[in-house]
């Protein structure tokens, strides 16, 4: 298989990935890992730069809702909450993700990191799933500041590949009292400055890496990656609003267990 074909084949799957309770890096980190794909150096950017195609899909489907906020945040007290709580959850991720940005990959981009994650975090959806709870928030826009900076925390925790930074952020919002779709929204939102830092932090860090085959690489991941995105935006508020988390959560499990088996017979 053309490194092309696996270019687009990991961007298919950092799109349908990115936004659900899975963890799109870990996904990508075993692919890259079974398929062969490039150098350990340049797989672990490659990871990271697809997921801004992830992100211009989120920007292009909620681009109405991004320009009320950034034309209505000086005159409407609830946009502007909600711009700053953002921003405030994104701070977290910022600070320990640019402090600790060559450490996170050198020893926890792993395979059996991503396997072990995988199936702890699938347990906790699980356990999420079956909590009754009585959300006091219905609307995004309603969201504390307080609740936002926790969420933000809760979000670093996804930067050890496997935990998924979407199930970090809408379980804590839901465990904060957020219903499932204004959590899974939430989440989508904070997603674009975390991402897009991600993308431009590693992108600083590497460029030296990015050599007209890798450049395009990249760039066919990124397409990839913006389709299957804004599938995945489009009907995954409204799976989750009826279904829950379970499918994502047994999905985790199995993936994670299949990894164990291939790496400990030696693939």
């Amino acid at each position: 298989m053309s490194d092309l074909i696996k270019a687009a084949l990991l961007g298919i799957v950092e799109g349908l990935t990115e936004f659900l309770p899975v963890s799109s890096t870990g996904h990508l980190l075993l692919l890259q890992r079974f398929l062969g794909f490039g150098d350990e150096d340049f797989g672990k950017t490659f990871v990271v730069l697809i997921q801004l195609g992830a992100i211009l899909a989120i920007l292009s489907i909620y681009f109405h809702k991004l320009w009320r906020l950034a034309t209505g945040m000086f005159s409407d007290p609830n946009a502007r909450r909600f711009v700053i709580g953002v921003l405030v959850a994104f701070l977290p991720a910022a600070l320990i993700g640019a402090a600790l940005h060559s450490i996170i990959k050198d020893y926890l981009f792993n395979a059996w990191v991503v396997c072990f994650t995988l199936i702890a975090g699938g347990a906790v959806l699980l356990w999420v799933d079956q909590l009754e709870f009585r959300p006091r928030y219905l609307d995004v826009m309603q969201f504390s500041l307080p609740m936002c900076l926790i969420i933000g925390a809760c979000q670093c925790f996804a930067m050890i590949p496997g935990v998924s930074r979407s199930g970090a952020t809408i379980v804590s919002a839901m465990l904060l009292g957020a219903d499932k779709r204004s959590a899974a929204e939430f989440s989508f939102f904070l997603a674009m400055p975390t991402m897009t830092g991600a993308f431009a932090l590693d992108l600083i860090k590497n460029h030296d890496q990015m050599t007209s085959h890798n450049v395009l690489l990249v760039g066919i991941g990124f397409a990839c990656s913006f389709v299957a995105g804004y599938f995945v935006v489009k009907t995954f508020l409204d799976y989750v609003s009826r279904h829950g988390f379970g499918l994502f959560a047994w999905w985790r499990v199995i993936v994670g267990s299949i990894g164990l088996v291939l790496l400990a017979i030696g693939l």
